[in-house]
Order: structure tokens, then C-alpha cells, then sequence
């Protein structure tokens, strides 16, 4: 025997090891006799092979668990009236518990007897003291063999039988056919017959003879009609389990079976009969030494003879339950009822009749639904809220034997939930002390027949759908095979005062013991209250902070009596914002989450634990900050309570962050918004952006009249030909204004983190730069404020301001020219020469030297072209353009040199996909809405056509001559007079001169 922990919930276990042979824990039972407690436990192939008697151990509990469980060799004692014990009677099937006398009663429902050649097997259960020795048994369906007869052999000596061999023969055949007892023998001399008249000496035998006499009573005319006789005296032919031949008998009670299952009742015991009526099943109640039990046609209703074949088992399970008013149902179960299984609910009077109230039918073939029956008062007033009604062969996914339990409500059908679940169930006391019975449920077969089991807790109304707790095999030091084939618990074994649960495996027992349970109340204050986001009162980490003391106290009580420590541990652990990305709060000195600790409790004091921890400065000021604190039960070192189901295990307090708003602590603010911009234009006078100005200026100033705003932004849109180039509050610098990008041309700014105080009030300069990509006639800018604070909507109207203005652009263009003939005459009166003259290009260039682009310009160049007389002296032979196309080139008109006015060369530009337009104010115009791309660059080849040559004069000739010479001549006389061709001495030289003379 050891003692095991099991996981989870409220439940130790102690191992009770057996011979798995002799299927030692198919039943179990809890049981208290000569002032100890044992478990007992069924073995029922217990025995040699061939004679499975079967047997009960008695394991004792509370002691050193280190006795082996002891066989109680009930198997061995002779039961009912047989003169030797019967063999393969598989004792200990059930068991069930007898009030008063501290025994218990053994069942044995293949308990059999023969008659001839037959073997009945009519069940018996045997009842055990104190002591653990029988003292009694049970057969109620036990009947003498139905061959049983007298049979007289009259002889009157008339020798009217001849020849006597013939009766000779015929009694040897008759007495081997019979089975006689030596003391079963009686041979009378004579008989002394006063009555001579033979009709009534006929009359008394047929009253002698069985019924019906057609078959039991012969008249012998002769030897043949001996034969007959040796026929009906033979033994009865009954047909196999549900089947029947033409010529085969029906079982009655013969084959009842009795204490396949077995039901204690206040006034009496409810047996199954699972074999009665060919199979077919039936119930008997056994009332103070009466036997109650429905005849076969009380059935029909419920079981159709026509399906007597299918062998529906009824009594395969029994029990009872108390409704309204006093009045009390028999419950059985017939799983193999059309194969689906049946449950009839039913009253059972005392001259046998039976009354079927309700009866539910299974939904699956094979399922073998009602082969487990549980009523459950759940609320322990006496009235039965649920019945449990097991299917533990139900077929789930992929076709296994998943298992299922139906839960039946005030006899509304409900159903309920999961191999073989429900092979075994147990009504267990209240165990987890919430006023509400339990439930146990066994699956042998999950975990790759391990097996499990269930608990279940009761409400008010029912039991829970969800097991609280699954108790699996697998999980076990042990291995054990169909752990869950059985259960019982409803007393306490171990003597802590706690029932205990009994669950029976395959060649073991296990005693599962409940641990006391405790309810924890905790509570988590924290001082002060609220988070300061202006005032901070210590400093951490080298910084301001706002400091806080938590204080944790648990409050324990518990509802379990008995014996045991009411001193024992938790180990709680505390974490700070730990679904947060960034950590907002750290407690002293550890960080963001405190380590596990221990501390100690007792039931019905309250014991505190204070936590300290400060908060930094932060930009999430809106959410408050979380700390969780998480406990268990630490049983570590020794065995102890475990927490009540409803008790938490966690505990969690949100601390916000004050916001000063006054004596309601809601903040009402008054936002107000106002925007200029420093240009301004109409659709009429749109304002001309020219070359040297390319930024846009707004000025905005936020102002709060009212309390505290809390998360306030200030949201800014702008048109797509504008480009924010900076934004600068210009006052109040303690306010800090932090912006994003959510896309181009938009911004998101949050002004005064984390609040926006009273009377605060903020201006913003934004500079704007013109795009040169976006030309649009009209620039925008709107603004919007908002706070997480309330603001009433009379005052909404003024925390949007827009502002804007219709532009147009002046184009920036520089107009060059460059030609290859600088200067070209042409005389008035002289003859022009004959033939073409020399050949010139001019190049005209157009720049855009602004960013902005320009569209359909218009250039026109003014050429001379007429000389005096009408004669025309140049032509425009051909254009050269490049950067650009142009969609027309036409000479608008000529003019003549005197007059100043010349031909008029207009070019046009085509194309409207360049970048930069280009215009000049006399020379062409730009279409600010159509831009282009390319810069204008055109070249002009001009050819000028002398007609004659103009011949120049000699006299004109030699006259220039000679005035040149005389005046020549009449410069160098005058250079003469003043002495220019004379030389000068300096005064050096002509002291030296003189020096040279001497």
C-alpha cells in the first residue's frame, strides 16, 4: 500500500495493491466494522482456474499503510442450502453496506445450483459481520429444480400389464432419467382405496398430476404409451440466452441472477435481475423478508414481447429516488433494450404491480446507455434534483469508445457530456463544502485503458457540466489498468474527518483522500490613491518620481472540521503593468516584477504584506497603471489545504493618475483655436507669388479657459501645394509640443504632455514653403484641438480654424539673343548688288529660372526686312528649335527699316507636358493651372538677300585722303612748337659734359 499526491484540486490517493488476476478492484466499497475503517474490495475471479469463486479483501486505513489488504475467503464458506460451496459464483460483483450491525453484504450473481443436467444460476448474496464471517445468505429467486416431482408407482396385481417385461424396461428408463437423493426413497406395502367409483378415481389423479394434464397425465392402453411418459418426465429443454426454439421452454426466474446489481432502500433492498425472463431482466424488492417483483406481463408495455429475443437486460443497474411530496421512484437500467438501451422510471406496489412513470431510451446502437444509474441530491434537501444515466461504450469521433453521461433534470432530458465515461458513478457528499452533493464518474477505458476519474460538483439546480477535477491513471507512479471501474465514497477512512473516495482499477484499489478546504479573501489598497502627474514627492533612479505603498492582506477562512494544521504558506508573486510594452512603474529596488515570496497564514486571521513602488515620468498618463498580484498554496514541504474553488488567485488593482479637476474629478475644458495667415487673396484678386517669395507664414494659438485638458493634440492639414517647413511655438516654452508624421501633407502634434493646464496658453508659427510640383489656385490650412477631457458642445465650435487664400504664380524667364553677323549695311539710294548675300544665324534662348512651371507661351520676335525704296533686303529662310515644339510658326506682319517696324515671327508652344513653363510680360504669357516641363531654347537662321552693289566715289576718295594728310601734318607742327622732338639734359650729365670740356 502507498500513499500518493495527485495534481490539481483537493484530492491525495493511497494505492491499495492485489492480485490483478482475480480482478481485484472491480468493486469497492467504503465500510466501518469493529471499530476500524476499511475499504473493501471486490475480487470476483478470485480463485483457481475453473473455480472463480471470487472473494473480498479488507484493507484497513489510518494506520501505518504498510499492512497488505487481507483476503476475507468468503468464497469458501457454503452459501443458501447447498451442502458444498459453488463454484465460479464470482462473489464480490457487489457490494453493499448494511446499516447497524457495522456489516455488509457480498454478492454473487452466478451463484448457481443444478437440476439434473441443468445448472441455474439464480444468484445469492451473503451477508458478513463485524468479524468478517457470513451470517446469512440471500436467495430470493432461488426455486427448487422445476423437475422436482412425486412420483408413486402404484401396483394392484391384476397382471393386467403383460408381458411385465415391458414395465420393466419402462421403469429402468424412468428412474434414469431422474435424479433421486438416497433418503428421496419410500416403498409402501399396500394402499387401502375407500373410494371404488373409478370417474372420481380419475377425477383425484388429474388433480394430482401437473398441469396442464394434457401433457402430465397419461391413460397406458398399451406398452407405447410408456415411451410418452419417459419423454414428459425427462428434463426441460430452455433455449440459449435470447433465443428460442419451437420446441425449447422459457426461463422465469431460473436464470435471475441476482446481485448483479444491488440497491439499498430505506425499507428494504432493490435487486437487479438481469437474467430473469429469458434475459429479458426484471427488479425485486425485498421488503422485510417479502419479495416483491412484476410478473412478466407487467412489462409487455415497457418490453414487447416481440422483442424478448433481444435480451434487454433490465437490472443491469438499480436505484431509487425521492420527489416532491414524499413520493419515491425505482430506477433501472436495460442497456441492451433495441440494442440502444432503455431507463424506466417506476413504482412498484405491494401486491407487485408496477406502474412505469418515465422512460428514457438511448440514441446509439451498442452505446449500452442506462448500464450506470446515479441520482443526485444536489442541494441535500432530501429531494433528487438529477439522475445520471452512464453510455460508457458510446461511440465518439474516429469511432471510440468515447463514453458519454446524460443528465436528466426534474425529468426534463438534458444531455450532458465524455472511454467508457460512465462505466462506473458514485454519489459523493458534499466535498469541496459549497452545501451542494457531488459526483464521481468513472472511464476505465481512457488513456489507452489506464482509465480516469471525474469529479463533478452540484449547484441549486443540477451539477455542473465541466468536471472540476479528471484524476487519470497516467499520471500516477503505478501503472493501472481500468482505474475507474468503480467507486464509492462516502465515509472517511483515514481519520482526518474528511470522506474519502474509493475507486477500484484492475488488480488494485485506490483511496483517493479529500484535503480541508479554504476560501482566501484577498485585498490590495494602495496609498495614495492616485498618480500625480505634476507633483512628484521622491526621487528614483536618479530622477522625479511619485512614490506608492501597496498594501496585501489576505483574509482566510474554511468550513472543514477535523483534525488538521490550520497554519500553512502561499507563495505570491507581484508584477507592475506586465502586459505593457514599456515598463511606466518598478518597485523599489527590484524592478517591474517582484520575485516570489513565502508567507505564512492561519485560518480566521488576516495577514498583510506591504509592496512599495514608484512611478517614473511618463507619456501614457491615460491608462492607469496595473499591479497584479498572483498566489498559490505552497504544499511543497508538507501536505495541506488546498484552496476552495470559487477562492481567486489573483488579484489585480488599477491606481490612475490623478487629475486635479476639482471636487468631482471630472475635467471640463474649454479649448480655443485661432489661425492667421500673412497673405491674403480672392477669386477675383488672387495675391501673385513671385520669384523671390516662396514661404507662407500662419500664426495659431491654442488657449485652454477651463480645467485641466489631458491628452491634448492639435491635428493640422494642408493643401498639396504647400510644404511645412517648420513649426516653432513662439510663448510658453514649459509647454512641450511634440509632432508626427501620419502623411504628407498632414501632421500630429501633442501639445503640453500629459496635460494641458488651466489657462494655458501656446502660439505656433508655421512656415510654409510653395511647392513646385502642386500648382494649385488656392492655398489651405486647417487646424483642429481636442483633449481626452470632456468639453461641452456649445463649445466645440472654436477648436477648428481653417484658413485660405487664391493664388496665382509669376513666372521667372530670362529672354537672350545671339547672332553671327554683327553688322550688315544697307544704303538708302545706292544700287543693291545682284545675288544672295552673306548667310547669319540668330539664336533666341528662353530660361525659367523660378521653380514653378510654365505653360503656353507665345514668343514673337520682330525681324527688319524692308529697306528704302519698298526693296526687300532679308528673308527668313529657315527655324531650328530644340527643348521644345511648337504647334505653329506664322510671319504676322513686315515693316520697313525708317519706319522701325519689322516682320513679326510668332511661335507658339505645342507641347503640354514640360516642367518649366517660361513667359515674358511683351514677349509671351504663362497658364499657371497647365504646367510643362521642358526650358524653350530656339535658334533663328536668317538670310539676308543684297539685290545690287552700291559703287562709292573717288573724288569722295582722294578728299578723305588729303584731309587725313593735312591733318596729319597740321599734328606734327604742333607737337614741334611745344618742343615734344626736342630732347632735355638732366642737370647730372651736364656737369659731367662740363667736367669732360675742362
Amino acid at each position: 500500500m502507498a500513499r500518493l499526491s495527485v495534481p490539481h484540486l483537493f484530492l491525495s490517493l493511497v494505492l491499495l495493491a492485489g492480485p490483478p488476476e482475480a480482478e481485484f478492484g472491480y468493486s469497492v466499497l467504503q465500510h466501518v466494522g469493529g471499530g476500524q475503517r476499511w475499504m473493501l474490495v471486490g475480487a470476483p475471479w478470485d480463485g483457481p482456474s475453473g473455480d472463480r469463486r471470487g472473494d473480498v479483501y479488507r484493507c484497513s486505513i489510518g494506520g501505518s499503510h504498510s499492512a497488505p489488504c487481507a483476503k476475507g475467503h468468503l468464497g469458501d464458506y457454503q452459501l443458501g442450502n447447498s451442502s458444498q460451496p459453488a463454484v465460479n459464483m464470482h462473489l464480490g460483483m457487489s457490494l453493499l453496506e448494511t446499516h447497524g450491525d457495522g456489516g455488509f453484504m457480498a454478492c454473487a450473481p452466478l451463484w448457481s445450483r443444478a437440476c439434473g443436467s441443468s445448472v441455474f444460476s439464480s444468484g445469492i448474496c451473503a451477508h458478513v459481520d463485524a468479524s468478517f464471517q457470513p451470517r446469512g445468505s440471500l436467495a430470493p429467486t432461488a426455486q427448487r429444480c422445476p423437475t422436482y416431482m412425486d412420483v408413486v408407482i402404484v401396483l394392484d396385481g391384476s397382471n393386467s400389464i403383460y408381458p411385465w417385461s415391458e414395465v420393466q424396461t419402462f421403469l429402468r428408463r424412468l428412474v434414469g432419467r431422474l435424479f433421486i437423493d438416497p433418503e428421496q426413497i419410500q416403498v409402501l406395502g399396500h394402499y387401502l382405496r375407500r373410494q371404488r367409483d373409478p370417474s372420481t378415481f380419475l377425477r383425484e389423479i388429474r388433480d394430482i398430476a401437473s398441469d396442464p394434464d394434457e401433457r402430465f397425465f397419461f391413460n397406458v392402453t398399451d406398452e407405447a404409451a410408456l415411451t410418452d411418459i419417459v419423454d414428459a418426465l425427462g428434463d426441460r429443454i430452455f433455449g440459449l440466452e435470447g433465443s428460442r426454439g419451437e420446441n425449447e421452454s422459457s426461463f422465469g426466474l431460473e436464470m435471475s441472477e441476482i446481485g448483479f446489481s444491488i440497491h439499498r432502500l430505506q425499507d428494504g433492498i432493490l435487486f437487479g435481475m438481469v437474467g430473469a425472463y429469458d434475459w429479458g431482466g426484471s427488479v425485486l424488492w425485498l421488503e422485510e423478508g417479502r419479495r416483491l417483483f412484476p410478473p412478466r406481463t407487467a412489462l409487455e408495455d415497457e418490453f414487447p414481447p416481440a422483442l424478448q429475443n433481444h435480451a434487454a437486460y433490465l437490472g443491469y443497474s438499480v436505484s431509487s429516488m425521492l420527489l416532491p411530496g414524499g413520493r419515491r421512484l425505482f430506477l433501472s437500467g436495460a442497456p441492451r433494450f433495441r440494442h440502444r438501451g432503455k431507463v424506466i422510471a417506476f413504482q412498484l406496489k405491494k401486491d407487485g404491480a408496477l406502474r412505469v412513470a418515465q422512460s428514457l431510451q438511448g440514441d446509439q446502437i451498442g452505446s449500452y446507455f442506462g448500464s450506470e444509474l446515479c441520482p443526485l441530491d444536489t442541494d441535500r434537501d432530501g429531494i433528487t434534483d438529477v439522475l445520471l444515466v452512464a453510455a460508457p461504450m458510446f461511440l465518439g469521433p474516429q469511432n471510440k469508445e468515447t463514453g458519454r453521461v446524460y443528465v436528466y433534470v426534474v425529468g426534463q432530458p438534458e444531455h450532458s457530456q465524455d472511454s467508457r465515461f460512465g462505466f462506473a458513478m458514485a454519489a459523493l457528499p458534499d466535498l469541496n463544502q459549497d452545501g451542494f452533493a457531488d459526483v464521481a464518474v468513472g472511464a476505465p477505458l481512457e488513456d489507452g485503458h489506464q482509465g480516469a476519474l471525474y469529479l463533478y460538483h452540484g449547484t441549486q439546480t443540477g451539477i455542473r457540466p465541466h468536471p472540476t477535477q479528471r484524476i487519470a491513471a497516467v499520471s500516477m507512479p503505478q501503472t493501472l489498468r481500468y482505474f475507474g471501474r468503480s467507486v464509492d465514497g462516502r465515509l472517511d477512512l483515514d481519520g482526518d474527518d474528511l470522506v474519502d473516495v474509493a475507486v477500484g482499477a484492475h488488480g488494485a484499489a485506490i483511496l483517493l483522500s479529500s484535503q480541508p478546504i479554504i476560501h482566501l479573501l484577498p485585498t490590495l489598497d494602495v496609498v495614495p490613491p492616485h498618480i500625480s502627474v505634476v507633483q512628484k514627492d521622491c526621487r528614483r533612479r536618479g530622477q522625479e518620481a511619485a512614490c506608492l505603498t501597496a498594501t496585501l492582506c489576505f483574509r482566510v477562512t474554511s468550513h472543514t472540521r477535523g483534525r488538521w494544521d490550520r497554519r500553512f504558506y502561499i507563495r505570491f508573486s507581484a508584477s507592475l503593468d506586465e502586459w505593457a510594452a514599456g515598463a511606466r512603474a518598478a518597485f523599489d529596488g527590484s524592478g517591474q516584477r517582484l520575485s516570489p515570496q513565502q508567507l505564512q497564514l492561519s485560518v480566521g486571521n488576516v495577514t498583510c504584506e506591504r509592496l512599495h513602488f514608484h512611478v517614473l515620468e511618463t507619456s501614457d498618463y491615460l491608462r492607469p497603471v496595473a499591479l497584479t498580484v498572483t498566489f498559490a498554496l505552497d504544499n511543497t514541504t508538507k501536505p495541506g489545504p488546498v484552496l476552495d474553488e470559487g477562492s481567486p488567485t489573483s488579484i489585480r488593482k488599477l491606481v490612475p493618475f490623478s487629475k486635479d479637476c476639482g471636487t468631482d474629478d471630472e475635467c471640463i475644458t474649454d479649448l480655443v483655436l485661432q489661425a492667421h495667415m500673412d497673405i491674403r487673396g480672392s477669386r477675383k484678386s488672387p495675391f501673385v507669388v513671385h520669384g523671390g517669395r516662396q514661404k507662407l507664414l500662419v500664426s495659431a494659438t491654442l488657449e485652454n479657459k477651463k480645467e485641466n485638458a489631458y491628452n491634448t493634440s492639435l491635428s493640422l492639414r494642408f493643401s498639396r501645394n504647400l510644404h511645412l517647413a517648420s513649426l516653432t511655438p513662439q510663448r510658453a516654452k514649459s509647454v512641450r509640443v511634440e509632432c508626427s508624421v501620419p502623411s504628407p501633407h498632414a501632421r500630429e502634434c501633442i501639445v503640453g504632455h500629459p496635460v494641458f493646464q488651466a489657462g494655458a496658453k501656446v502660439t505656433f508659427l508655421l512656415e510654409f514653403e510653395f511647392s513646385c510640383t502642386f500648382l494649385l489656385g488656392q492655398v489651405l490650412v486647417r487646424l483642429t484641438a481636442s483633449s481626452s477631457s470632456l468639453e461641452r458642445n456649445e463649445t466645440l465650435q472654436d477648436n477648428t480654424v481653417q484658413t485660405s487664400a487664391f493664388i496665382r504664380y509669376e513666372p521667372h524667364l530670362m529672354f537672350s539673343s545671339e547672332s553671327t553677323l554683327h553688322r550688315y549695311e544697307v544704303h538708302p539710294y545706292r544700287t543693291l548688288p545682284v545675288g544672295p548675300g552673306p548667310e547669319f544665324k540668330t539664336t533666341l534662348r528662353v530660361q525659367n529660372l523660378g521653380c514653378h512651371m510654365v505653360s503656353g507661351l507665345i514668343i514673337s520676335a520682330l525681324l527688319p526686312a524692308v529697306a528704302h525704296g519698298g526693296n526687300y533686303f532679308l528673308s527668313l529662310s529657315q527655324v531650328i528649335t530644340s527643348n521644345a515644339k511648337f504647334k505653329s510658326l506664322t510671319v504676322v506682319s513686315t515693316f520697313k527699316l525708317e519706319t522701325e517696324n519689322g516682320s513679326v515671327l510668332q511661335l507658339t508652344e505645342a507641347s503640354s507636358g514640360s516642367e518649366k513653363p517660361v513667359s515674358k510680360a511683351k514677349h509671351g504669357k504663362s497658364n499657371q493651372n497647365k504646367p510643362k516641363q521642358s526650358l524653350l531654347d530656339m535658334q533663328s537662321l536668317l538670310e539676308v538677300i543684297q539685290s545690287r552693289t552700291t559703287l562709292i566715289s573717288l573724288w569722295i576718295l582722294i578728299g578723305s585722303v588729303l584731309g587725313g594728310l593735312l591733318l596729319l601734318a597740321l599734328l606734327v607742327f604742333c607737337l614741334w612748337k611745344l618742343g615734344f622732338f626736342a630732347r632735355k639734359k638732366i642737370p647730372k650729365e651736364e656737369q659731367t659734359d662740363e667736367k669732360l670740356e675742362q
